[in-house]
């Protein structure tokens, strides 16, 4: 059964952010002529790389509540120019939302069972057809 990762989505207001900020991103990789693909470098390196790669995915988290994952497509480790040991998520450039659920703050990433995960939103629901404000407030309580 799959592994996942969650991770706070520092900077992003919305998911559009997050899809903004990735889209540039990639064309920035495609005018450099590299291979257009989502890599996110972390500190540390998952132990638990071989469950991660069973169809694993980055939950974001963005104002306090988890609201899209990326699927993980490969799992690097290497070592930066200083000797630090680090590690390249390669992510699908594929936002998919999911429902919203609260989670506190916290650093690095963590591991997430798949039983903990949130549902993806149905296809065609964006899940913004709520305010942000109500939503965050379901999602508190348990009911979103």
């Amino acid at each position: 059964m799959a592994l996942h990762l969650i991770k706070l989505c520092v900077g992003c207001d919305s998911v559009e952010d997050l899809a903004g900020w990735l889209e540039e991103r990639l064309a920035a990789n495609k005018r450099r002529g590299e291979r257009p693909e989502h890599v996110h470098v972390t500190r540390m390196v998952p132990k638990r790389i071989a469950e991660l790669l069973e169809g694993g995915s980055l939950y974001w988290v963005i104002k306090g509540n988890i609201q899209v994952r990326e699927p993980i497509v490969d799992v690097q480790p290497f070592v930066d120019k200083e000797g630090v040991g680090r590690c390249r998520l390669i992510l699908a450039p594929a936002l998919v939302r999911t429902e919203w659920q609260p989670r506190r703050p916290f650093q690095g990433w963590r591991y997430l069972e798949p039983g903990d995960a949130p549902r993806d939103l149905k296809e065609g629901r964006r899940g913004d057809d709520i305010p942000p404000a109500l939503l965050a407030e379901l999602a508190g309580l348990g009911l979103r």
